[in-house]
């Protein structure tokens, strides 16, 4: 269903603009149930990719009373900004922050559970090291902690050189057919005229790859309801980086579901595999309700 779609299904979509990092205009849209929503979903997007393709999303959570508001990352989509640059990756978590305050603004008596995919996952986590309190839980889909084929220490090396001299640099190529088993959604994503065909530039990869250390060292500090979901067949974020973060995190309440023979986007799978997952969140959400 597209957004189209959806709001002629009683879905109502709404997006526009605020001041992101450096000045630059970030793209925002959400989705609102009709009636009183039982609660908001957070959806921060992964890299290279933009809010508009968690539609998946939006058509089975908003029909069940959830509000889904989602933003467009610096550099992405339709946000201004070099493609996949960033100077420092406070450029992400800041407008995150902003975002969240218009959205708490919008949903004040609301809980808002934050939903973050791939580098959105590492986002989130980061995040949620100073914001963890505004939120009731979090839910991580292959986060980014540590890449599948984790690059050489002398290759990351030469990464954070580059980000210096020369920090838009393309360095990592990304691949479409490991996203999904589905054909059809990878080329969905392939001929998607937001989604950034290119390298990832040295800067982010350096950027990334310092708040993944950060993050792995004070996971320890996460403590609210966290849900982890990893593809057991993700050739993008390494499983056993998503285990590790789940393994360190502090929070009581945690759970983590791993969906043997899923590729990366374990919500763009075939539509019965998908439900799988969503039947999982909506279970979870609404324990903790």
């Amino acid at each position: 269903m597209t957004s189209i779609e959806a709001m002629k299904a009683g879905i109502s979509h709404q997006e526009g603009f605020f001041d992101g990092a450096r000045g630059a205009q970030t793209y925002y849209q959400c989705w609102l149930p009709e009636g009183d929503p039982k609660a908001v979903l957070l959806i921060v997007h992964g890299l290279a990719e933009h809010s508009g393709r968690y539609m998946n999303v939006v058509n089975y959570f908003v029909p069940l009373g959830y509000a889904i508001y989602a933003l467009d990352h610096l550099g992405h989509g339709k946000s201004e900004g070099t493609r996949v640059f960033v100077n420092k990756f406070e450029d992400y978590t800041g407008p995150l922050k902003t975002y969240f305050d218009r959205v708490r603004s919008e949903q004040p008596d609301k809980t808002i559970f934050l939903l973050g995919h791939s580098l959105g996952g590492l986002i989130s986590s980061r995040h949620l090291l100073d914001h963890q309190a505004n939120y009731g839980g979090a839910i991580l889909s292959g986060p980014g902690i540590r890449m599948a084929n984790q690059p050489s220490g002398f290759f990351i090396f030469l990464v954070n050189i580059a980000s210096v001299l020369m920090p838009k640099l393309g360095v990592k190529q990304l691949e479409s057919d490991v996203i999904s088993t589905d054909p059809a959604e990878v080329e969905r994503y392939v001929v998607d005229p937001l989604v950034h065909p290119g390298k990832v530039t040295a800067r982010l990869g350096a950027e990334m790859n310092r708040c993944s250390i950060y993050v792995q060292a004070k996971a320890k500090q996460i403590s609210l309801p966290l849900l982890i979901l990893q593809g057991g067949a993700d050739a993008t974020a390494d499983p056993a980086g998503t285990k590790l973060l789940f393994d360190t995190a502090g929070s009581r309440d945690k759970t983590m579901k791993v969906y043997e023979g899923f590729y990366h986007e374990v919500f763009n799978e075939p539509k019965a595999r998908r439900d799988k997952v969503f039947q999982d969140i909506q279970d979870w959400l609404e324990s903790r309700l």
